[in-house]
């Protein structure tokens, strides 16, 4: 498996602005080379560390959900990295070794180790190693239902679960999925998409749900609204509720990329 994970620094003072991010009403299209250090963020209750933040609720965009790369360095760490009891949690390992402890178990997390933290569940984040760690945090405002039971934690990795290929597809395009998707418990899923070369979306799929998209590895041409996008490995695509999408997959590896969508619920309208 292969994952892309940002190294910040600047460009030199001779570059040229030849970056491709861009900001509409349907979409926000963060490309790898912005992710620099001087638009990190560090964290309250943190130490030894630094974020992006690529997505947060904003009035006309995606709502939902916040979106971050975190990386902590050698020693570093927090206690309580989520301060509202409420939310729930996806930590997705890039880089680095990372220990999350969770109810007092202590468990690593290596680059494509998954972790699902469930609301007030009591956690905590160190690096023990020698080098950097680096993951992505997706949070989630929980919203229960009644006679439904809230979701529990849970750890797994992206190299022992079986991607399942979508319909008609001859394999071409499958999905990841770390929940059932018929389990009403979860209502937002991360899951990691893998489209073959060549492999494609053949509509513009146009839905409810929004997406926090993050290029792992590998190449494609993204359809988002009525742009035909290039993208690669370290791009970020944040599309709005409805915003029509689709891909063409190129070469020569897979195309792959972290997936968040808010699933299982009734639209509140009071």
């Amino acid at each position: 498996m292969s994952y892309y994970t940002p190294q910040g620094g600047l460009p030199p003072q001779t570059a040229l602005l030849t970056d491709r991010a861009v900001v509409k009403p349907a979409y926000t299209f963060i490309p790898k080379g912005v992710l620099r250090d001087i638009v990190t963020s560090s964290l309250p209750g943190f130490t030894d560390t630094r974020s992006w933040i690529l997505a947060r609720p904003v009035a006309g965009s995606a709502t939902t959900f916040a979106q971050l790369i975190v990386e902590i360095a050698p020693g570093g760490g927090a206690d309580r990295p989520e301060p509202e009891s409420g939310v729930e949690g996806v930590v997705f390992v890039t880089a680095g070794t990372l220990t999350l402890t969770l109810e007092g178990e202590r468990h690593a997390l290596e680059p494509g180790g998954y972790a699902f933290l469930a609301p007030g569940a009591a956690w905590s984040l160190a690096n023990e190693g020698g080098v950097p760690a680096t993951f992505h945090w997706i949070r989630k405002a929980y919203e229960p239902v009644e006679g439904v039971p809230a979701p529990t934690s849970f750890f797994a990795r992206d190299q022992d679960v079986e991607p399942r290929a979508m319909p008609d597809t001859d394999g071409a395009w499958a999905t990841t999925r770390f929940v059932d998707p018929d389990d009403l418990s979860h209502d937002m899923h991360v899951n990691i998409v893998t489209f073959q070369p060549g492999g494609s979306i053949p509509f513009a799929e146009t839905h409810v749900m929004e997406h926090g998209l993050y290029v792992l590895q590998g190449k494609a041409v993204y359809r988002l609204n009525d742009d035909w996008v290039e993208c690669e490995a370290g791009d970020y695509m944040l599309l709005r509720a409805f915003c029509p999408q689709a891909c063409y997959a190129g070469g020569p590896e897979p195309f792959r990329y972290l997936l968040y969508k808010d699933v299982n619920r009734q639209i509140r309208l009071t």
